[in-house]
């Protein structure tokens, strides 16, 4: 999986007036979560950007300067409900020999015979919860909708999952290939020519 830098400064005072004074400041409040105790820093808003304005998945470098830099993943975000402006940052660290669980997008690969035929394809699950190491954490799933005919179903069950895990029950569908109006009109159209008997020939 890509990783991302961010680059910010470690901050001592975290109560509601030093935080609003980051806010004003162009900066971002951020808690790093799960190492031995939790690390408290900020960093410009810029520096989100190619993190949370993305549909792709991503872990973290957070690098607080004075060498100490920290591997973390994306918990959780805050966000101004009117602005959308980032308010604070929750990020949880990340180990080498520790299994962590995120979601990733779902990639859609091949040619659908059912979609080929008339069919509508519908995405179910746009991401997927995957439990992996931090070194086998995939960009994306990639699911193959090749086999898919008309009325198919594309689960979970059916994706090569390698090095990961993928956090759903075996009935989740991640894509199916509905019967388009236009396909089902024509199929009504040839069974009802089917039963029409033929005409006599003078």
């Amino acid at each position: 999986m890509k990783s991302i830098t961010i680059k910010g400064s470690e901050r001592e005072s975290v109560g509601k007036v030093a935080t609003k004074a980051l806010r004003n400041a162009g900066l971002v409040p951020c808690v790093l979560y799960g190492g031995s105790q939790a690390v408290h820093f900020s960093a410009e808003v810029i520096a989100f950007k190619n993190l949370v304005y993305t549909p792709n998945a991503h872990t973290v470098v957070i690098e607080l300067g004075e060498g100490k830099t920290f591997n973390a993943v994306l918990q959780d975000i805050q966000v101004h409900p009117v602005s959308d402006k980032i308010l604070h940052i929750d990020f949880f660290q990340i180990f080498d020999d520790k299994e962590i669980t995120m979601e990733v997008p779902v990639k859609i690969v091949g040619k659908s015979k059912g979609v080929m035929a008339g069919g509508d394809l519908r995405l179910n699950t746009r991401k997927l919860k995957v439990k992996a190491l931090p070194k086998n954490l995939p960009d994306f799933v990639e699911a193959d909708i090749t086999p898919l005919d008309m009325g198919n179903k594309l689960y979970v069950t059916k994706v090569p999952t390698p090095n990961f895990k993928i956090m759903h029950p075996d009935n989740t569908v991640i894509c199916q290939v509905k019967i388009s109006r236009a396909a089902m009109k024509a199929a009504q159209e040839a069974a009802k020519a089917a039963k029409a008997p033929a005409k006599k020939k003078k």
